[in-house]
């Protein structure tokens, strides 16, 4: 699977896989949904000023929300694809009740389609009756999708605020091709392009830095959460040099460090501007074309675009993952894990598919290596509609062939933050969930995305996931909820009366085991690599997407 088919999967797979088989529609919308309930429970909050100007938001079951709230210019006209810009200021008091628009993006399960540029908004929960001065610590989300789809209503942090006593933000960035077009006209023009999301990302940090302690934060205990792409974009974070200094700690969920070369992202972006009616040899010509296009006809044309960071950058000056090989990142504490099942999520396509169709695919992965994995990942003697999907599920997982996410992929990346700076390694590990939705006969397991739900119950794919959760479940979100939060506070998942949770280090690699009941339980690292079948992958090689 080649690095731009990886980027897609990630980016569409919540949609895509699930559409294929007939049974998600595509306009399913958690951002609608998120915003009315807002409007309609809340009742009004006090004023906070911010040095754009000040808000007033609301308050409900306990928590104060301040959401939409404009942390750069909506980057339109000359400003597409330049980094973002301070926010105008307003005069009196903005409401800040309901969230912003997103970002433009295609219709996917993380929402329907946009097409409005002005989006970059931040949101802020806080504990009712905190005011300035309070000094709690602060939970920073970046949501996934690809770096193509969702946005910051997704996950709002109110369960985690209300439980752990934090404050939560969560955020919009450029997303697609409107935030991420690599194209040699926009790097002359500007000395790099194509991170433009990510520069994004990094104001909105800025702002936190600057307002936080309005809303009773503490500018100086901030921590980066971010799932999927949003993990992506963690490891990113911590080896920018324009981020140091912007958090205390970080949080990667089912995340990896892929980037690609300036050139690289060039020839895409060229791709695309073709593809978009903008070719052409005058460069100043095929910018200001694509400049001038409507929202609409650009993400019409950005289908296929594979979004990525983008390396010999000044945003990135090597190689994500190369810097992170090499202990050339903000040595801070960092908790990490993956799901369980990562590649059932991905491997829905592959329903009701047959042995040819998984023997082909074994095929491309393995090469001439293809009968160890065979003999490693059999085809029963008893098959049924879905053999097919959970053995390339398992394959999927195990080598870490989507990204680097999940199985051997995910036991590199702990083993080698470990070598420097005080890590965690987690696995979500509750294998029998509702999953992202429903599909009958088919176990997800702990799919990608399966553990957002529990910590973030507005998290959905077009279908409600949290209020199908059992007794078990709903201990599990809470438990999970307590470690998040605590890791917040102190840098540390110690939570009283709930499973020990030590750090992953040489003489002591152990990861958590997340289960529902009460039943999480800490795995060593020789358990980790059987089950993920580690012998085999550390040597055969596969495309990590980077």
């Amino acid at each position: 699977m080649t690095a731009s088919r990886i980027r897609a999967a990630l980016g569409g797979v919540l949609i895509l896989s699930m559409s294929a088989v007939g049974l998600l529609p595509a306009t399913a919308s958690a951002t609608t949904s998120t915003a009315a309930s807002v409007a309609a429970s809340a009742r009004a909050a006090s004023v906070v000023p911010t040095d754009e100007g000040a808000v007033r938001g609301a308050v409900s079951q306990g928590v104060e929300r301040f959401v939409g709230i404009p942390y750069a210019a909506a980057p339109t006209g000359s400003r597409r694809w330049k980094p973002p810009r301070p926010a105008a200021r307003w005069t009196g008091v903005r409401e800040a009740t309901a969230f912003g628009n997103p970002c433009p993006v295609l219709p996917s399960g993380n929402g329907p389609r946009s097409e409005t540029e002005d989006c970059l908004d931040i949101n802020v929960w806080r504990p009712a009756g905190v005011r300035a001065g309070g000094r709690l610590p602060v939970h920073v989300f970046i949501h996934g999708g690809g770096l193509t789809n969702g946005s910051g209503a997704q996950n709002d942090e109110s369960k985690l605020v209300r439980e752990a006593g934090v404050i939560g933000v969560s955020l919009n960035y450029r997303l697609g091709v409107l935030g991420f077009l690599g194209l040699p006209a926009l790097t002359e023009e500007g000395g790099e392009s194509g991170n433009y999301g990510f520069m994004d990302q990094q104001a909105a940090l800025r702002w936190v830095q600057r307002n936080i302690a309005a809303f009773g934060g503490d500018p100086a205990a901030v921590t980066i959460d971010g799932e999927s792409a949003g993990g992506w974009s963690v490891c990113g974070h911590l080896v920018s040099p324009g981020s140091r200094g912007l958090f205390a700690r970080a949080v990667i969920q089912s995340g990896s460090c892929p980037s690609e070369p300036q050139d690289q992202a060039e020839a895409t972006g060229t791709a695309f501007a073709r593809q978009a009616g903008c070719d052409g040899t005058d460069s100043a010509a095929v910018l200001g074309c694509l400049r001038s296009a409507s929202v609409g006809a650009l993400l019409d044309a950005s289908r296929s675009f594979s979004a990525a960071f983008v390396d010999g950058t000044p945003t990135f000056p090597v190689e994500v993952r190369e810097a992170v090989d090499s202990g050339r990142f903000a040595r801070v504490p960092v908790l990490v894990g993956a799901n369980r099942d990562e590649g059932r999520t991905f491997a829905q396509g592959y329903i009701g598919a047959g042995k040819e169709a998984y023997l082909a695919f074994v095929q491309g992965v393995a090469g001439d290596r293809a009968d160890e994995v065979l003999a490693r990942y059999p085809w029963p003697e008893t098959s049924d509609a879905y053999t097919a999907a959970y053995l390339v599920g398992a394959i999927m997982t195990d080598s870490g062939m989507i990204g680097g996410i999940g199985g051997c992929g995910q036991r590199s990346l702990v083993r080698t933050f470990e070598r420097y700076t005080p890590t965690y390694s987690y696995e979500f590990d509750h294998r029998t969930g509702p999953g992202l939705t429903q599909i009958p006969g088919y176990v997800w397991g702990a799919g990608h995305a399966a553990e957002l739900a529990y910590i973030w119950p507005s998290f959905d794919n077009g279908t409600p996931i949290a209020p199908l959760f059992d007794a078990g479940e709903r201990r599990l979100a809470r438990e999970m909820t307590q470690y998040w939060g605590a890791f917040t506070k102190t840098g540390r998942p110690h939570v009283a009366r709930q499973a020990a949770w030590p750090a992953y280090h040489s003489g002591k690699e152990v990861t958590l085991s997340l289960r529902a009941g009460g039943r999480s339980v800490l795995i060593d690292d020789a358990r980790f690599a059987t089950e993920h079948q580690c012998s085999l992958w550390d040597t055969v090689p596969v495309t990590h997407g980077s």
